[in-house]
């Protein structure tokens, strides 16, 4: 759907540009990238993108700059932007809004699979593969048990996008008391967690007929060999390790483990 569709990164940061270059163009789209704002004005007019990924703070011409002339060129004021930028201050959105940009992520806190879905949004690009992938998970209840809150709070926005019903829990005492009223499709279980760790709450799950088709991923820094098989022994289905996943992996994971167990 996406298969000539030109999307234009201005963008001065060499190693963020590379990133989202090579992204887009492995997705099908025809992606330019220039580094500063007076190149950026220039490739605009040449090649007339579908959409442009802007950066606030640039060489020749910074971001606003190149809002304010869009917003005064008839031929590009249509052409819908997106900000990337480090800041995210309510002044700076108001802004940028007023000079008539669509969206803004703040790059601390975007992955390039999240650019990638704004951009989707905006140019109507959304496949029809992943539609159908959101109406199987709706209603899927997904808990994640974990205690670093930015983490589980990373993973549940990514994951109710993907169409899930979440849940959080910070702690095994918790988790537990929650098993009392529900039981969810799936849990994405932390291992070192304070009070009761994930192995004790695996062998409570794994050792009631009420949770016998409940899956559950451990979710752990905790990487060994002998750590990993611990937790399959224990009746986990699968074993993902903090530091070598990407959140797009996490889904992946967690769509494979559901499938299986024939729940979407």
């Amino acid at each position: 759907m996406n298969q000539g569709k030109k999307i234009l990164i201005i963008e001065d940061e060499q190693i963020l540009g590379d990133i989202l270059f090579n992204k887009f163009y492995a997705e099908g789209y025809n992606a330019f990238w220039e580094t500063n704002g007076d190149d950026g004005l220039r490739k605009m007019r040449e090649v007339k993108p579908d959409l442009v990924l802007l950066d606030l703070v640039m060489p020749k011409k910074d971001g606003y700059e190149v809002l304010e002339e869009i917003s005064k060129d008839e031929a590009l004021k249509q052409i819908p932007v997106i900000i990337i930028s480090n800041s995210g201050q309510p002044i700076e959105l108001k802004r940028i809004i007023e000079l008539g940009a669509k969206d803004y992520i703040v790059k601390a806190q975007f992955s390039p699979d999240d650019v990638l879905e704004k951009v989707r949004k905006y140019l109507g690009d959304e496949t029809e593969s992943s539609l159908k992938n959101k109406n199987k998970t709706s209603g899927v209840k997904l808990w994640i048990v974990e205690d670093d809150s930015f983490l589980s709070s990373l993973a549940a926005g990514r994951l109710e996008k993907e169409g899930y019903k979440i849940s959080v829990a910070v702690d095994g005492a918790q988790v537990l008391k929650m098993l009392e009223t529900d039981i969810p499709d799936l849990m994405l279980l932390d291992i070192i967690m304070p009070g009761t760790s994930g192995f004790e709450v695996l062998k409570i799950i794994k050792a009631d007929a009420r949770f016998k088709d409940m899956a559950v991923i451990i979710f752990s820094n905790l990487g060994q060999e002998h750590e990993i098989e611990e937790g399959i022994r224990l009746g986990a289905d699968d074993f993902l390790v903090k530091a070598k996943f990407t959140l797009k992996e996490v889904v992946d994971k967690i769509n494979a483990v559901l499938k299986k167990k024939g729940k979407i």
